[in-house]
């Protein structure tokens, strides 16, 4: 049996067209299936992840992405803001888990445990307090996935994308 490399590391601008692909088809395989009309997802994924939108986010010193690679094809990213205060989350120094996106297909090899790992490292690093999240209300998964992990449910919001509305569970996590 042959060993498996995977690579978890910080993107750069350069990696904003990977990022926007990998955007785009893991919302689209996650929740394409919500939209009844496939206008309202595909002007979503269009102003969401395009090319532009990730390059300027990239540069924001608020913003980091991490890239992850299995035998040196990108799989999956995650997105942490800086400086990102919750209404549910009533402290100083909160940040965001914005996103963990991995292909369906590489789930299985906890790819998304590695990212949020490295994305919790730099938090803590960073002196953040709080880190929270918003995660579909229905993505039991993802929920599990979280609490998991150490975050608790603190909240819930909703989200309108075209004409479909979302409910959203908020998660938060103490950072050490």
């Amino acid at each position: 049996m042959r060993n498996t490399s995977i690579e978890i590391r910080l993107a750069t601008p350069a990696d904003a067209a990977t990022i926007a692909l990998l955007g785009q088809i893991t919302f689209s395989d996650t929740f394409g299936h919500y939209f009844r009309d496939r206008n309202d997802l595909t002007q979503y994924l269009k102003r969401t992840f395009s090319v532009a939108k990730i390059e300027q986010s990239m540069v924001k010193s608020t913003t980091r992405y991490w890239l992850a690679f299995v035998d040196r094809l990108p799989v999956g990213y995650a997105k942490l803001k800086l400086d990102s205060p919750s209404p549910f989350v009533d402290m100083k120094g909160v940040c965001q888990l914005q996103k963990i996106y991995v292909l369906n297909d590489f789930h299985s090899m906890k790819i998304g445990f590695l990212l949020q790992n490295e994305l919790l490292e730099t938090a803590a690093a960073l002196h953040y307090h709080n880190i929270w999240l918003s995660v579909l209300d229905s993505n039991e998964k993802a929920i599990s996935f979280y609490k998991n992990t150490g975050f608790t449910i603190v909240g819930a919001h909703d989200f309108q994308i075209g004409k479909e509305y979302f409910t959203f569970t908020v998660m938060s996590k103490e950072l050490h």
